[in-house]
């Protein structure tokens, strides 16, 4: 019967898919919720415009520009450095620094808070750099 909906089967369409289907969203929701395939934010529309104050920054800590995944961490005092705080690995937020290194969540992968490299594994590629300078009492991505 043409045009019954009630109790009709789609023609085309099996339990199999249905279900194959729903797997795939599930696994969508998984991998979401754990960050897989999170890409960062670009900055590019920042360029010159101030993203943090060095006072948020702590010496030997950090803090995350939510807006933009960016982590601004202070390694030395005075010296302000800036990473993308999307893991690698798997696409989690990294923490803000503790003992030199920003660790990821997720997985447990760790970075300097130096260089933005991994010095613990999963990840194996260091976290992006964005140069920074200090204007006034400005951090700014340059």
């Amino acid at each position: 019967m043409a045009g019954k909906v009630s109790g009709s089967r789609v023609p085309g369409i099996g339990r199999r898919e249905v279900l194959g289907a729903a797997g795939v969203a599930v696994c969508g929701l998984a991998l979401t919720a754990c960050g897989g395939g999170s890409k960062p934010t670009s900055a590019a529309g920042i360029k010159g415009k101030v993203i943090a104050k060095t006072a948020d920054v702590p010496v030997g800590g950090g803090h995350l520009v939510d807006e933009w995944k960016i982590m601004v961490t202070q390694p030395k005092q005075g010296v302000y450095k800036a990473f993308s705080a999307v893991c690698t690995h798997a696409g989690c937020t990294v923490g803000s620094p503790e003992d030199d290194v920003m660790t990821c969540p997720c997985h447990g992968s760790e970075f300097s808070c130096d260089t933005g490299q991994p010095v613990k594994g999963p990840a194996k590629a260091p976290l992006t750099v964005y140069k920074v300078q200090v204007q006034g009492d400005g951090i700014v991505v340059v």
